[in-house]
């Protein structure tokens, strides 16, 4: 079972600079689980608790407002990891976290935690590097509300997504990520419908093709447009 873990963790961005030796002896700290699709994950009240690493599957972090509407602040895959700003603050994030399809989580206490920063500088390092990169990609991210135009919201938040999770090929970019129109108008602040009606007039338009599986094409002209 350790090695199991150490080849997930190899793939890991905050322990990639680490020999097989140093991510033995952070195998032993880390408990996993599994989840189920649509299971929760992570409960407000619990995330200054643990830090999680997303071994297999996918997940989104969800806030619910008073009115009861779900608002997707991120969604994280495989190789990723959240939790651990919740451990060095000490404060609860206002979110729930949930499995978006079947997954395998790496679960880390907090003891363990502080334990791993402060027997592994490498770890640390990739840390703070891994925190200014998310800066930035939430500084996208809040950029995308000062748009009132939904094409604008919706070609921000395809960029972004297009960064973080796209694949080029000779047609254009592939977001490899699979999203419904609920998710996406929940990440753009928009309606579900007002984002078919988008997606609609870009695929007339030659600007993206839909696959059968959702996976989104971002043909070249797709960037070039204003």
């Amino acid at each position: 079972m350790e090695n199991v873990k150490i080849d997930f963790l190899k793939n890991i961005e905050l322990f990639s600079s680490l020999t097989d030796e140093e991510l033995l002896q952070i195998s032993n700290r880390i408990i996993v689980k599994e989840f189920s699709r649509n299971e929760t994950i992570l409960l407000e009240e619990e995330t200054n608790e643990f830090m999680y690493i997303i071994l297999l599957g996918k997940v989104k972090v969800v806030q619910t407002t008073a009115e009861g509407k779900e608002i997707i602040l991120a969604i994280h895959q495989a190789e990723s990891f959240f939790g651990e700003l919740s451990l060095i603050d000490g404060k609860t994030s206002n979110a729930t976290v949930m499995a978006m399809d079947e997954s395998l989580i790496a679960i880390i206490s907090k003891e363990n935690f502080y334990a791993l920063l402060y027997s592994q500088s490498k770890v640390l390092e990739n840390l703070l590097r891994i925190f200014c990169s998310r800066l930035r990609e939430s500084w996208k991210r809040i950029h995308i509300l000062n748009f009132r135009e939904a094409p604008k919201r919706m070609k921000m938040l395809f960029t972004i997504l297009s960064g973080e999770n796209g694949e080029n090929t000779p047609d254009g970019t592939i977001i490899n990520l699979k999203l419904t129109h609920q998710e996406m108008a929940d990440m753009a602040g928009l309606t579900r419908e007002t984002v078919t009606r988008v997606l609609g007039q870009w695929q007339k338009d030659g600007l993206i093709t839909v696959s059968r599986n959702r996976y989104i094409l971002l043909h070249h002209n797709f960037f070039l447009r204003e």
